[in-house]
C-alpha cells in the first residue's frame, strides 16, 4: 500500500513538474542531481556552493555548522516530494536523509525542505533553504 501511494505522489510531482519550461527543467534536473551528488557523498564545501549568494548573506554558514556537518556520513537521499511552486521559478524538494554519526556510531534521520529559485539573469537554479539542519528535533 505504501509503494501504491508513493507510486501516485511521485506520478503527480512529475505532471506538475511537466508545467515548467524544457530547458528551465533540464537545468533544475542538472543542478539538483549535482546537489544530490555532493550531499550523497558528505561533500558539505561543495554543496554550499549551491546556495544562493543573498541567502548566504542573510544566513551565513558557521565553521561550527560545517564542523557539525562533517561529523556525519550520508547513508541514504530519498526524494519524498518534488513541485514546482507559482510561476515555475521556484521549486520545492522535501528530501529524506539519514546519516550516520561518525563520532556517536547512530543514524540520525532528517527531513530537508529545500526550496530552489531560477535566476533569470544568470539562467541558475539556487538553493534559498541551505544545507540541512543536524540538530532538527522532531
Amino acid at each position: 500500500m505504501i509503494r501504491i501511494r508513493l507510486a501516485v505522489t511521485l506520478f503527480l510531482a512529475l505532471l506538475l513538474v511537466a508545467c515548467v519550461p524544457p530547458k528551465k527543467q533540464k537545468d533544475l534536473d542538472s543542478r539538483l542531481l549535482q546537489y544530490e551528488q555532493m550531499v550523497r557523498w558528505s561533500q558539505w564545501d561543495g554543496a554550499a556552493t549551491f546556495i544562493a549568494p543573498e541567502y548566504l548573506e542573510e544566513h551565513p554558514i558557521t565553521n561550527l555548522d560545517m564542523e557539525r556537518l562533517r561529523l556525519f556520513r550520508v547513508t541514504s537521499y530519498t526524494v519524498r516530494s518534488a513541485a514546482p511552486l507559482g510561476d515555475g521559478n521556484d521549486f520545492s524538494q522535501v528530501v529524506e536523509l539519514r546519516m550516520f554519526n561518525r563520532n556517536q556510531a547512530t543514524e540520525k534521520v532528517l527531513i530537508d525542505q529545500q526550496l530552489w529559485r531560477y535566476d533569470e539573469e544568470t539562467e541558475v537554479w539556487w538553493l534559498h533553504s541551505g544545507l540541512p539542519n543536524v540538530l532538527q528535533r522532531y
